[in-house]
């Protein structure tokens, strides 16, 4: 367990400079579980090195894979094959990664050993039991005293390929359910009512699988994977993590004169939402060098100062940015008029209950702010906010980062009781915000 780090942001003049935000996290975690999974040796470049995807490196070591990194920072991950995982001998310690903890849990649901998973403090607080109601309808059996970690998974000698329909929208799982049927025999078949983001399914594509979407005429997706394929192994370029990119993106539209250059930014349209937000609110965002990367849409960000106002976010918006909110709220409170964020009922179950505590840090800061139901209503000024808090991140890193970025237009420094957990997404946060021309120390 790392211990608390207190950082402190102060406010700061225009900020430049060209950077390349971290490898996208959704992207690396599938990449490294697909190619352990997989026959032959997966090379990936611009994998996100933080400490979630390297809990979930080292959980497919402990099932067989061999996993190294050369003297160029690329990644090679040579699979067991779709039959070799392993039973792991020891405990599977996720740390504060509910991505490796879910994803993970589907994976080894098709295999007949038992896998025993922990996480940290924060993890250890958050819902297992949307993952296990599917998987237990696959034949995995599990021992859990209340749903959440720690717990054992015993998977299926024979899984059932089954239709689950979605309770809420959740591309985690989603992709517990598609990795499990990977193992059964027939189609397994996941419906949801709102489309969540989709690397799951492009990436198991890429991989050789059998991956199928049907749009019902009420909206709703049926997502089918036919069992048993042969995966092979394949390149992946991993493009910069648009929830990671968000951070240094709305610190450069606050700050007046600001004109930043983000590298390589993903640009899935089930990851984008933020952006189309924050462009109805005014932010000057351009895009430059639109291509594809590993069957994702990519480009490089052009990002200038702006003037943002406020703006109503419909609940149909929240699975494209449901990581985005914190740091729009940020947003939301350095712009002009109300912004209403509508639906937000899933942020009381991520790292922390995000929407309590946005709303807890931003009263803080001298923020009019209220929460109403699930909805997050921010009534900005225009001008400058008080600051001169600290703000509790509850080990979440994306409070964390977002309360950094406020303290660079606060007339008083912004602090967080604890800034260790950023490393699990952004390795080098602070270190690339300051070369921007930020102050956070």
């Amino acid at each position: 367990m790392s211990l608390p780090q207190k950082l402190s942001s102060s406010r700061c003049q225009a900020l430049s400079g060209d950077i390349a935000p971290p490898g996208d996290k959704s992207i690396s975690h599938r990449s490294v579980m697909l190619g352990g999974v997989a026959e032959g040796t997966t090379v990936v470049r611009g994998l996100l090195e933080g400490e979630d995807v390297l809990r979930t490196i080292a959980a497919l070591r402990a099932m067989g894979a061999e996993i190294h990194k050369d003297e160029s920072n690329v990644w090679h991950i040579t699979g067991v094959g779709s039959a070799g995982l392993q039973a792991p001998q020891g405990v599977l310690d996720v740390g504060n990664s509910g991505t490796s903890a879910r994803l993970l849990i589907g994976l080894v649901s098709g295999y007949n050993f038992t896998a025993r998973f922990t996480g940290d403090a924060s993890l250890c607080k958050r819902p297992m039991g949307r993952v296990i109601e599917p998987l237990s309808q696959m034949g995995a059996r599990f021992d859990s005293a209340n749903g959440k970690l720690p717990l054992a998974v015993t998977g299926a000698a024979h899984p059932a390929a089954i239709t689950y329909a979605l309770p809420v929208a959740s591309a985690q799982v989603k992709s517990a359910v598609l990795l499990a049927g990977l193992r059964a025999q027939g189609v397994t078949s996941v419906i949801e009512a709102k489309p969540s983001r989709d690397h799951t399914e492009n990436m198991l594509r890429g991989f050789g699988a059998k991956v199928a979407v049907e749009k019902r005429e009420d909206g709703a997706e049926i997502i089918s994977l036919e069992g048993l394929p042969q995966l092979k192994a394949q390149p992946i370029n991993v493009p910069a993590d648009p929830s990671s990119a968000a951070f240094p993106l709305v610190a450069a539209l606050l700050a007046p004169d600001s004109h930043v250059v983000l590298r390589n930014v993903g640009l899935n349209p089930r990851r984008a939402g933020l952006i189309e937000v924050l462009r109805r609110m005014g932010a000057s965002i351009t895009f430059e060098n639109r291509r594809q990367e590993g069957g994702e849409p990519v480009a490089d960000l052009i990002v200038r100062g702006s003037a943002l106002r406020g703006v109503d976010v419909p609940p149909e918006q929240a699975p494209s940015m449901i990581d985005e909110y914190p740091i729009l709220s940020i947003a939301a409170a350095c712009a002009v008029g109300v912004t209403r964020m509508r639906g937000l009922g899933e942020l009381r179950v991520k790292e922390s209950d995000r929407l309590s505590l946005m709303a807890q840090g931003l009263a803080q800061c001298g923020a009019m702010v209220e929460i109403e139901g699930d909805d997050l209503i921010v009534h900005g000024t225009g001008s400058p906010l008080r600051g001169g808090a600290t703000v509790e991140t509850a080990m979440d890193h994306r409070i964390a980062m977002s309360f950094l970025v406020l303290g660079t237009r606060t007339t008083e420094p912004v602090s967080i009781d604890d800034g260790s957990f950023i490393a699990t997404s952004f390795p080098g946060f602070g270190t690339m915000m300051n070369g921007l021309g930020t102050k956070i120390a």
